[in-house]
This record gives structure tokens, C-alpha cells and sequence, in this order.
């Protein structure tokens, strides 16, 4: 823009330099013409003239003369005029009732002592005078540039001149013409410009959404690094607790159920019931610690044995029916398979506290490198002025993390007559990219079918 102003200023300072130039040249041009217009007349009457010197009487030469002149014509407006050096008008064929007069005091608009001055000007053997005089064309006064000598045979003056208002015409054109170039070579500069900042804007947008993206990507590897690693930590801690703690708890069961049986005091007796008690509870929670970790079952019998005992204990607790669709062409890697485990292990959970559903339905199909999983239920929903709790966006959050996507769907039932009338009440869907879960980062070409495979 810095650049665009300067060469804007400049280019009109420049212009304005060339139009002076012009405007001098073409007035140089004018003083030539008129030059040789007077010298052609004079050319022109020096047939009479020479005559006088061979006896012809000078009224007869005079009266020749202007006969002469008053034929010769120029242009729109150009003229030839003759005065005596005292002033008297002898030829002027556009103002023809100023002939015989004496205009030796006239003045012009700007109080100029026009024809004192052109003929000093003659008497000098020639010059050049600016003046105002009326235009035949325009029957108005212009600026006018006339030219004179002196006629020393017959003592007159002889001169023609032109009005400056066509040459102000020529240079006004010249000055539209500059500013109109000027005017499109902003336009272009400008639109260039703009052209530039736009590119460098859009330029700089896509370094930074690239970066960005690499960023996200790169914190993405980060988050899913972090996970598998929680993943096998709690793996191998579930099975020390499970292997170990668990089976020396059960070992320690064991042998106090020997000392149960052979020893005979009713009061030692009951202490080691209390003792048999609180180890039975101990192996419970450890059982439930080393599940919530990592579900055993899963590793022994993989991941659809795991949801279908998960879904059968939930079904036998609250006598919900179960749908179960589950189909996969391959093992899953291990952090996507808790990842599926936890979001149903946390829907079912909300299903069970507060649907109030009596049916429920699970599907886990793989198409391709796709994962799809759809959790449905025909319980109450929840209201659409309820935030979204910490265990859905739990569920989301670990959706994203491997780079997939979770939508839940919100429908609540209706009653008649009081009475609940069962219509599927909430819908989970989710969808996973294998692509994504190796490398860390979706494919673009997954992009359009996300609406396709939910629809599934």
C-alpha cells in the first residue's frame, strides 16, 4: 500500500511535469505557425508592394493589399489584420466596422493596451503578444496569441493570431488522458494488491490450520501413547490382583476353612467365621478392583465374550431384554477394545439407574477398517434441559481420543393414561477408524462416510 501511494504521488507529479512540457512544446509549436502564417502573407502581397517601387500609386497598392489579406483564411478562426503605426485599422475581415477606426487606446478585459503593444512589437521587427479578444466562433472573448511585423513599404502593421482556448483544449484532452491512465494503473496496482493480500492471508490461514493440525495430531499420538499405556499397566495390575492378591486370598480362605473344621471351641470358632467373612469380602472387592481395571474375561476370551457376560449380568439384575448384535471380522487392537468395553460398560450403567428401559440393543459390526457401535433403549431419555452428564462426555472423550466420533440422540417416551408408553427412548452411535487407531489420524476419504455408516 506504502508502495501504491508513493507511485501514485509520484506518477502525478510526473504526469503533471509531462502536461507542462506538452502545454510549452505545443505553444513553441503555435508561435512557429503563426511565423510562418505572416511570413506567407507577407509573401502574398509582395507582388503589390514590389509594384510601388515601379510607379504604381500607393492607393492602388493599398486598396490590392487588402483585398489580399482580407481573402486569406485559416481554420476555423484564423485571420489576418493590418493597422497603420498610428493605430488606424486598415484590414479585419471577421470585425469589418472596426475598419478606418483608431484603436491606438483600446484595452482589453484586463485593462491591457492591446494594439500600443503589438505595434511596438512590429517596430521591433516583430514579436509575439498575448491578449483578449473576441472569437468569431464563440461570439465571446478568449485568450488569444498573435504575432506582427511591420509592413515598411506601406508603414502598416501586418499580423494573425490564434485563441488559446483550443490549445487549452488540446491539453485538457492530454490531461484526461493521463489521468485515465493513471486512474486504471491504480485500479490495477490496486487490484493486484489486493489479489496479494488475499493470497498471503489464505497463505498464512492454511500454515496455520496445517499447523494446527499437525499439532492436534501430534497431541492426539500423545493422548493415545498415554492410553495404551494406562491400558497394559492396568492390564498387568488386574492380573496381579487377580493371579495374586486374589489367589493367596483364596489359598488363606482355604486354610482357614481347614482350622475350621478341626478346631473344636465354639468361641474360636466364631472368630474364624468373622475371619472367613471379611476375607470373603476382601476377595470381592478385589475381584471388582481387577474387573473395573481390566476385565479378565476379555483377555481370556476376547472382547465379545466380555460384553455378552457384561449384558447377561444386566439383564438377570433388572430382567431387561437384551438384543445383541455383534460382528467382527477380526481381533480388535487391545485399546480400542477397552475403549467399545467402557462406553457400553457406561451406557448400561446410565441405562440401569435412570431409562427405566425394558429393552435394550447393542451392535458392534465392522465394515472394512471401520468399527461401528450403536447402543439403543426404549426408556424415558433425558430432558433437553439437562446438561450433558460427566459419564456421556467420558464416553465422547474416549471416542475422540482414538479418533472417532460418539453422537447420542435424545427421544423421550410418551405417556397414555398415565401409563409409559415404551418408544426408544436414547441412541448412542459411534464410529471408529482403524486407519486412525494405528496411526493416529483419520482419512480423509472417511470424511463423507460417517452419515452412511451411522445410518447402519
Amino acid at each position: 500500500m506504502a508502495i501504491t501511494t508513493i507511485y501514485q504521488r509520484q506518477t502525478k507529479i510526473l504526469s503533471e511535469q509531462e502536461i507542462a512540457t506538452f502545454e510549452r512544446n505545443l505553444l513553441a509549436s503555435k508561435r512557429t505557425e503563426l511565423k510562418h502564417y505572416v511570413e506567407l502573407a507577407l509573401a502574398t502581397i509582395g507582388d503589390p508592394l514590389s509594384r510601388l517601387t515601379q510607379g504604381a500609386s500607393r492607393s492602388t497598392v493599398e486598396q490590392e493589399v487588402k483585398e489580399i489579406l482580407s481573402a486569406l483564411h485559416y481554420g476555423e478562426d484564423g485571420y489576418f489584420f493590418a493597422y497603420s503605426m498610428d493605430g488606424v485599422n486598415h484590414v479585419h475581415p471577421v470585425q469589418p466596422y472596426l475598419i478606418g477606426q483608431n484603436l491606438l487606446d483600446i484595452q482589453d478585459s484586463d485593462g491591457k493596451h492591446l494594439i500600443r503593444n503589438l505595434l511596438h512589437h512590429a517596430s521591433q521587427g516583430g514579436g509575439y503578444e498575448r491578449y483578449k479578444w473576441r472569437k468569431p466562433s464563440k461570439n465571446g472573448t478568449e485568450d488569444k496569441l498573435a504575432y506582427v511585423v511591420n509592413i515598411p513599404e506601406l508603414g502598416w502593421m501586418l499580423g494573425t493570431g490564434i485563441y488559446l482556448d483550443d490549445v487549452m483544449l488540446e491539453v485538457s484532452g492530454i490531461r484526461e488522458d493521463v489521468e485515465n491512465n493513471i486512474q486504471n494503473t491504480l485500479l490495477t496496482v490496486s487490484g493486484i494488491v489486493a489479489i496479494s493480500v488475499i493470497v498471503i492471508i489464505l497463505t498464512g490461514l492454511i500454515i496455520n490450520i496445517r499447523e494446527t493440525q499437525l499439532a492436534n495430531r501430534r497431541l492426539q499420538e500423545i493422548a493415545q501413547n498415554s492410553l495404551k499405556l494406562q491400558v497394559n499397566q492396568r492390564r498387568a495390575f488386574s492380573r496381579e490382583l487377580h493371579d495374586g492378591i486374589n489367589q493367596l486370598l483364596v489359598s488363606t480362605r482355604l486354610w482357614i476353612n481347614l482350622v475350621d473344621k478341626k478346631w473344636g471351641q465354639d468361641v474360636a470358632r466364631q472368630h474364624l467365621q468373622k475371619a472367613m467373612g471379611t476375607i470373603d469380602q476382601a476377595m470381592v472387592e478385589v475381584r471388582r478392583v481387577s474387573h473395573d481395571l481390566r476385565p479378565v474375561l476379555m483377555d481370556d476370551l476376547g472382547l465379545e465374550a466380555a460384553l455378552k457376560e457384561m449384558l447377561k449380568g444386566l439383564s438377570e439384575r433388572q430382567q431387561i431384554r437384551v438384543i445383541t448384535r455383534i460382528h467382527l471380522q477380526q481381533s480388535l487392537p487391545d485399546i480400542l477394545e477397552i475403549t467399545i468395553y467402557r462406553i457400553i460398560q457406561e451406557a448400561l450403567t446410565n441405562i440401569e439407574k435412570h431409562s427405566e428401559a425394558t429393552e435394550i440393543s447393542v451392535s458392534v459390526q465392522m465394515h472394512s477398517d471401520v468399527v461401528t457401535l450403536t447402543i439403543e433403549d426404549n426408556g424415558v431419555g433425558i430432558p433437553k434441559r439437562k446438561k450433558t452428564g460427566l459419564g456421556l462426555n467420558n464416553m465422547k472423550e474416549r471416542a475422540e481420543l482414538l479418533g472417532g466420533t460418539l453422537q447420542i440422540n435424545y427421544r423421550n417416551a410418551t405417556r397414555e393414561n398415565g401409563k409409559k408408553k415404551p418408544l426408544p427412548g436414547t441412541s448412542i452411535s459411534a464410529i471408529f477408524y482403524l486407519t486412525a487407531v494405528y496411526k493416529g489420524k483419520v482419512p480423509e476419504s472417511y470424511g463423507n462416510r460417517n452419515s452412511s455408516l451411522a445410518g447402519r
